[in-house]
């Protein structure tokens, strides 16, 4: 079908978005004069899906690959190896006019709300721009559409003429997010999206998203490192390190019952935990120049064996919908 006709289907019939064998090596200079560049291994052989309606978070430390993932789900970043389906669509058959087409369909909500809008741009412009190219509503339509959206958001139509410089870093994700619901889309990458924000003004931003996903039916991928907030927002809790996945399992299961050592630790060193003994994370994530070889998780884990330097561990099930990619069952975490 062509891209710009795609419709709503039920979430019986399969995921709406489906990754399979997601790479992505960026190439670095340095070394000896002539050397080849090396590689950093940002994203390695990821799998996932996303149901239409679905909250995925993805969470790991800074430099496990999460916005590298985001990026390359929206094709905003094209990947070295692996495929990226959009309800039955292949991202990577599009040409370059189609996928902007095809861009109404999927949007991204960006860490830094300034930088992710225009300062030379009102916020009538920029909200009506997406309602123009992708919803070919113009003139008086494209208007009113654009003050539906701010009152969507908790904003007023009055701040239509106003630019991005006279406001709050919270108003600020506001228009971002209304101006990435301006195309009608099902599914949205949010990168970190209150984390630039005041404490003060998270809760706020966050409860706005979720009402609008569950109003709007959204598929989200929710990008985090706060634990606190994945849990309270998401359906299902994919674990990244290293760039690649640790563990995937639904929110409840995998927070009452991690599987892996390297979910286990995070979940210990989050504030506000209520279990028993914590298990200390040490050293630093190693380098995607250079990651260890077989499981990456190993030169931190305190329940590495030899075997683990060997191969590369499978993502396997270990429970309903619960996968993991570790080679030990024998241990409690």
């Amino acid at each position: 079908m062509p891209a710009a006709d795609i419709k709503a289907r039920p979430a019986e019939q399969g995921p709406l978005v489906s990754v399979t064998g997601l790479s992505k090596h960026f190439p670095v200079r340095g070394g000896a004069w002539g050397a080849p560049p090396r590689l950093v291994r940002a994203v390695e052989n990821v799998d996932l899906t996303v149901d239409p309606g679905q909250v995925l978070g993805v969470v790991g430390e800074s430099g496990s690959g999460k916005s590298t993932v985001g990026r390359l789900l929206l094709r905003l970043i094209e990947p070295t190896t692996g495929k990226v389906v959009f309800d039955g669509q292949d991202l990577g058959a599009l040409d370059p006019g189609e996928l902007r087409r095809f861009r109404r369909h999927m949007q991204m909500i960006f860490q830094d709300p300034f930088a992710s809008l225009n300062a030379r741009m009102t916020v009538g412009e920029a909200l009506v721009e997406p309602l123009r190219l992708h919803r070919q509503l113009s003139g008086r339509a494209a208007e009113e559409e654009a003050a539906e959206l701010l009152k969507k958001v908790g904003l007023s139509p009055d701040h239509l003429k106003r630019y991005p410089r006279a406001f709050s870093g919270g108003q600020r994700q506001r228009i971002a997010i209304a101006r990435a619901l301006a195309s009608s889309p099902r599914f949205i990458v949010a990168d970190e999206p209150v984390s630039a924000l005041d404490v003060s003004v998270q809760a706020d931003v966050l409860n706005l998203m979720q009402n609008l996903q569950q109003e709007l039916g959204l598929a989200v991928l929710f990008i985090s490192h706060d634990l606190s907030v994945v849990e309270v927002i998401t359906d299902r809790v994919m674990v990244l390190y290293l760039g690649r996945v640790m563990e995937v399992a639904d929110t409840e299961d995998l927070y009452d019952n991690p599987a892996h050592p390297y979910t286990a630790a995070l979940l210990q060193a989050a504030p506000g935990y209520a279990g028993g003994s914590r298990q200390v994370l040490g050293g630093e994530i190693p380098s995607p120049i250079a990651p260890p070889s077989g499981c990456v998780f190993r030169t931190r884990c305190p329940f590495a064996l030899p075997e683990c330097a060997q191969t590369v561990p499978a993502l396997r099930e270990v429970g309903t919908g619960h996968l993991k990619a570790c080679i030990r069952d024998d241990i409690a975490l």
